[in-house]
């Protein structure tokens, strides 16, 4: 397959002092596409080299890193909002993914691009939830009664909220895998060992262990890919982080079997040390096996995540690339739902996409 350079310049920096002006331009466009050049900024920033990167380059790496800041402060500002919102409901939040990077004040969170705000809160309150956020002004984004259907009725999100002012979005979660998924992660036992965040009452976090395996379930049970290498960017950052602590390796392997994410954990820790250098502990990897694929299908999934774990460029593609997202996208459906329900949900999508493409020229000529 051509050059990722993206994930060589996470697994080793140094590696960007001999890079010539032409694969710098190549890492860029790479780095844009997997929406990691901030992240790139800092491992630069501090292993001392970003002042020795070309004028060129550096202005992108610099601009980036900035925007990263920005959109920090911002998802804070954010996140404080919603908490005021539900509040009211006297519902405990439980932020998932970016938001609690930022929040928790991570190391993983510096650099790193931010997109939607994600929340945990039990199944129960939903309906408060909803309607909190509502009266703050959040509406849902998808109005197609089959749309709103599916999210409430097969998945373990409502429909997305988007801020009708700020047009910022929230997904809300009642649960951390579909109900009707293949892998019945216990969504229970990892809200009951949420973490509160310090000075900010009514927010929490997930656990160091469950943090993690949420991240790898999120990566690896799901279909999209377009931020695949940033995914398992923040994987690589936890893990680094939270495995300072010897005991966390003990805790983490124990817990994917307590909640049934030894699956995920596996590809986690397999793709992660494989493509960005993770150290991971050679007993943690014994055990991660027990959760790995058949022997069968071992290389199959190995064909698909090392092509879909990369920048979405085509400077990193071959000519399976396409062939291999496309595989994951229907497994991430099929990990989600029966097959029965999965047949006519596809079958929707196309007739939709093509409902979409045919009726593009008409469109256009009437304006």
């Amino acid at each position: 397959m051509k050059e990722d350079l993206v994930s060589a310049a996470l697994a080793e920096p140094g590696m960007l002092a001999q890079c010539s002006l032409e694969r710098w331009d190549r890492l860029i466009r790479q780095g844009r596409a997997a929406r990691l050049l901030g992240r790139l900024a800092v491992l630069l920033e501090q292993a001392q080299l970003l002042a020795s990167v070309p004028e060129a380059p550096r202005r992108h790496l610099v601009a980036m890193r900035l925007l990263a800041d920005q959109q920090r402060i911002a998802a804070r500002r954010e996140v404080l909002l919603i908490r005021e919102a539900i509040g009211r409901t006297g519902v405990p939040v439980i932020l998932l993914k970016g938001a609690a990077y930022t929040m928790a004040e991570l190391p993983v969170a510096e650099g790193r691009a931010f997109g939607d705000i994600d929340i945990l809160v039990p199944r129960v309150a939903l309906a408060d939830v909803e309607s909190a956020l509502m009266l703050a002004g959040w509406a849902s984004i998808h109005r197609d009664p089959y749309d709103q259907r599916y999210y409430r009725q097969w998945m373990h999100e409502i429909p997305p909220m988007q801020h009708l002012r700020r047009g910022t979005v929230i997904d809300v979660h009642h649960a951390l895998v579909p109900p009707t998924a293949r892998i019945a992660a216990d969504s229970d036992a990892m809200r009951s060992a949420c973490i509160p965040l310090e000075g900010l009452p009514g927010l929490f976090v997930l656990a160091p262990a469950d943090m993690v395996l949420h991240s790898a379930t999120h990566l690896f049970m799901e279909g999209e890919f377009d931020a695949g290498l940033r995914d398992l960017a923040d994987l690589d950052g936890l893990l680094r982080h939270f495995g300072r602590d010897p005991a966390f390796w003990t805790r983490l392997g124990r817990r994917a079997r307590e909640v049934g994410l030894l699956r995920p954990l596996f590809y986690a820790l397999r793709y992660a040390r494989e493509s960005l250098h993770t150290p991971i502990p050679a007993a943690l990897m014994r055990e991660a096996e027990a959760g790995a694929p058949s022997a069968a299908l071992r290389p199959l999934m190995d064909f698909c995540f090392r092509r879909a774990l990369r920048p979405k460029h085509h400077t990193c593609a071959n000519a399976w690339t396409s062939a291999a997202r496309w595989l994951l996208y229907v497994r991430g459906h099929w990990l989600r739902m029966p097959l029965h329900l999965l047949a006519v949900h596809l079958a929707r999508k196309a007739f939709k996409r093509e409902e979409s493409t045919s009726s593009a020229p008409e469109a256009a000529l009437r304006r």
